[in-house]
């Protein structure tokens, strides 16, 4: 199975992904394969370029080092960037599988859309909490992944916002078996279950993971195999 392919047809739901937003960068490399080893399906990226939220973090070279300590991991890129169209490929360039983008930031989603996939990659569409549903949903069967954000983005460690469960759930019934739902923001043990009641199938932590004593319990948590 190809990286790409953990994605749209994975070999079990749900899918957890480690956001190194909360992990230590002197480390980086060491905590990936941690992680990874524990359990965690993929790791999550987060793009952030200090207009669209208010945070500057990563960018294309970050990617390239994890593909090359980490070759067979997948690599789910998370842009919330004014322009999200730039940089489509030194992102598929540096080894990403996954690219997502907000909807607030793009004006021709399905076109942008293709580009990620003609890059190689698979194509992800976020929404923000204040955003309604009704912004996304002309875009969804244009998608491989869907992403609710359940905190506003920018920073880590934020408390979850329970009113979008309602927005998930409502995407939930629209989407093809092979589309993935993802949720962010805020996700431990405990709102992890708010989180696969509501029909996501790939759930996003940052330091849920990065922050625990033992990955493989934290990883296991927020998969619904131990009690969170």
């Amino acid at each position: 199975m190809s990286r790409s392919r953990l994605i749209t047809h994975p070999p079990h739901l749900p899918l957890v992904g480690a956001s190194i937003l909360a992990a230590d960068f002197a480390r980086l490399g060491a905590e990936c394969r941690a992680v990874l080893d524990a359990g965690a399906d993929m790791l999550h990226l987060d793009v952030m370029d200090g207009h669209f939220v208010p945070n500057l973090t990563m960018g294309p070279a970050v990617c390239r080092s994890l593909r090359d300590a980490l070759p067979d991991a997948c690599l789910d890129v998370h842009r919330m960037v004014t322009n999200p169209g730039d940089c489509v490929q030194p992102f598929a360039d540096a080894g990403a599988d996954q690219l997502t983008f907000h909807i607030e930031a793009e004006s021709d989603p399905p076109a942008l859309a293709e580009r990620i996939r003609a890059a190689g990659m698979t194509a992800g569409l976020a929404v923000n909490p204040p955003t309604p549903l009704s912004q996304l949903l002309p875009y969804v069967g244009a998608f491989d992944l869907l992403l609710v954000m359940s905190v506003n983005p920018g920073f880590a460690g934020q408390s979850f916002i329970d009113d979008v469960l309602s927005k998930t759930r409502d995407l939930r019934r629209r989407l093809r078996s092979n589309q993935r739902l993802q949720m962010d923001g805020g996700i431990n043990g405990a709102t992890a279950h708010d989180c696969r009641e509501a029909g996501c199938d790939l759930i996003v932590a940052a330091s849920a993971i990065f922050r625990s004593d033992d990955y493989a319990r934290a990883v296991a948590m927020l998969r619904g195999r131990l009690p969170g």
